[in-house]
Order: C-alpha cells, then sequence, then structure tokens
C-alpha cells in the first residue's frame, strides 16, 4: 500500500512539476530582462541569467513615469479601498445573511444583478457623475443606501419592519418624483458639482460597493452556527457586538481571502484610473506602465522592471498568506 502511494506521488510530481516550471518561466524572464538594457530582451539567444542593468533600467522608468510616486499612490488607494469595502461588504453580508426584513430577497436579488451588468455599461455615466456632475443627490443617497447605509440600519430596522416599510417607500417616492416629475425647484436643489478627478477618491468611492464581496461574506456569515448568535443576544449583547465581538472574528479568514481579491482588483485596475487620473503625480502604477508603450517607442526594459516591482512583492505576500486565502475560500461552503 505505501508502496503504491509513494509511486502515485512520484507520477503525479513528474506531471505537475513541468507544469509549475511553465508557470514560473515567464516570471524568471520578466526578472530577467528588468537587469538587461533593452537590446539585449530581443537578442538570439535569449539571456536566460540575470545583468547587472538593474539599477539603470529603474532610473530611466524613475525619470519617464515617476514611477515611486505612482507605486505609493497604487499602495494608498488599494489599501484604503480594501480596507473600507472590506468593513461594508461585511456589514451587508451579515444583515443579508442573519436578519429578516422586508424587501431582503428583492434586495439582494438587486445586488447579485449587479454582477451580470458588464462594467463597459457603466463606465461612461460613472464618468460623467465623477467628472463631471452628479446629476441628483437623491442618486447617491439611494446608491450608499442599498450598498452601505441600510447595513447599519438593519439591526436597528429588524425590530422595527413598519418603519423599514416606510422608509423604503419614501426613497421610491422621491425617486419617482424626481425622475418622472421633474421640479425644476427640486432637480436645481439636488444638482451640484461634483469633480473627483484627479483625487484618491475618484478611484476608490465608485467601486466600495463590491456586489461579489457582499455575495461572499453572506455565504461565509450564513454558516456561522445561529444558537452561537443567539446565545450572545441572550447574555444581552446588542448586534453591533455580536457582530464585532462573535461573528466577525470567525469569518476572519474569509475576510482575508476577500482582502487579497479586492486589493488585487485595485492593484491591477487600468482602465477606471486612467480615465479619471490625468494628473502624472496622481496616478497609479498600472497607468504609469501603460504609459511607456507609445507609437514609436516602447521602454521595454522600464516595463520589465515596473512589472517586477509590481508583482513580485504580492507573489511573495500571497505565498505566505495560501492557506489563509484557501481557508477562507473554503469557508462557507457548508451551512448549518
Amino acid at each position: 500500500m505505501k508502496r503504491r502511494l509513494w509511486w502515485r506521488s512520484l507520477w503525479l510530481h513528474l506531471f505537475l512539476t513541468p507544469l509549475a516550471l511553465s508557470w514560473l518561466a515567464p516570471l524568471w524572464l520578466m526578472f530577467v530582462f528588468s537587469t538587461h538594457p533593452e537590446v539585449a530582451i530581443f537578442r538570439t539567444p535569449t539571456p536566460l541569467l540575470p545583468g547587472n542593468q538593474f539599477i539603470a533600467n529603474l532610473q530611466n522608468l524613475q525619470a519617464d513615469t515617476n514611477f515611486l510616486r505612482t507605486l505609493f499612490n497604487s499602495v494608498v488607494i488599494a489599501s484604503i479601498y480594501t480596507l473600507l469595502s472590506l468593513f461594508l461588504t461585511s456589514l451587508a453580508g451579515y444583515a443579508f445573511a442573519r436578519f429578516n426584513f422586508w424587501g431582503k430577497g428583492l434586495l439582494f436579488s438587486l445586488v447579485i444583478a449587479t454582477l451580470t451588468i458588464p462594467y463597459f455599461a457603466v463606465v461612461i455615466p460613472q464618468f460623467i457623475l465623477v467628472a463631471r456632475e452628479a446629476k441628483t443627490l437623491l442618486a447617491i443617497l439611494i446608491g450608499m443606501g442599498v450598498f452601505g447605509g441600510v447595513a447599519f440600519l438593519l439591526a436597528w430596522l429588524r425590530f422595527s419592519p413598519a418603519l423599514g416599510r416606510v422608509l423604503w417607500l419614501g426613497y421610491a417616492l422621491a425617486g419617482l418624483a424626481y425622475l418622472f416629475l421633474g421640479v425644476p425647484a427640486l432637480r436645481e436643489a439636488m444638482t451640484f458639482d461634483v469633480r473627483l478627478t484627479n483625487t484618491w477618491w475618484a478611484v476608490i468611492l465608485p467601486a466600495l460597493a463590491n456586489s461579489l464581496g457582499v455575495f461572499f461574506m453572506r455565504q461565509n456569515f450564513l454558516s456561522l452556527p445561529q444558537s452561537l448568535l443567539e446565545a450572545a443576544r441572550i447574555d444581552g449583547a446588542g448586534e453591533f457586538r455580536i457582530f464585532f465581538r462573535v461573528a466577525l472574528p470567525l469569518v476572519l479568514p474569509a475576510m482575508a481571502a476577500l482582502a487579497i481579491i479586492l486589493f488585487l482588483t485595485s492593484w491591477n485596475d487600468y482602465l477606471w484610473p486612467l480615465l479619471v487620473l490625468s494628473d502624472r503625480n496622481m496616478q497609479t502604477a498600472p497607468v504609469a506602465l501603460g504609459s511607456l508603450i507609445g507609437l514609436t517607442r516602447v521602454s521595454w526594459g522600464g516595463i520589465m522592471v515596473g512589472a517586477v516591482m509590481t508583482t513580485l512583492p504580492f507573489l511573495v505576500l500571497f505565498l505566505f498568506l495560501q492557506r489563509y486565502f484557501i481557508a477562507g475560500i473554503t469557508t462557507g461552503g457548508v451551512k448549518e
């Protein structure tokens, strides 16, 4: 039996090792090319060992794009976005998993439905909202209410369904009044200039309401024993205390996995920062690297150095945190 397992393990390693090497080969070539001058990248035979031009390529990259500044912008934007989005999606996921309130099914269906909307269908209206003017303050309030503010109120409204109906009815009537009646005074009062372009908030705020994160956290909160939460209520704990002291610590692996996904999503985002960040000192690292590809010249040495600096640190970080990522992904697959 042990001999059979040994042979099985041997054949498995013989099969998987070439696959792993084929996956690592582009990363190794990226690092090697970052240490050679541009003329050596297309030389035959292809260099396979590191050179001594990494610092020179980094200096050229810094001179062309102010890359260290853009790297700092990317770290700050991705960190703030991850923390805020993780907090809001956890609140919304917990509310959808553990509270019963009027309109819960419809609201969750709307959240899931947003996953089917192509990003390119909303990028232009989103850009107009951020770059030019907010057509209505009510639209912003409704968006905040759907994805963030409602999550704060659900613990209270759970014990007052009538108030919840009044709240949603008020939202609906106000929206209909603005959209269809078009009262000029109301329209003028609720229109104001935003102009968030060339600010970090222009990149952070539109993506905070992450529908996939809400769904992911809801599934994980559904896996928690209901008896544990009921015991906390019997002991006199309020809903927010139960959330922060009982429920949240139990889903930390899932939050770690979601944090990695959210951070990498923001870190690798290219199109939206390209649209809203025209100031060179406010741009993110992917946008800075994209600017190196011109019509007549491509700075391959700078691109490779930038790719190394934006990829390898997080690859190493993921290797150290992979057990939390795997645990977080698999958590929530079992419902009580």
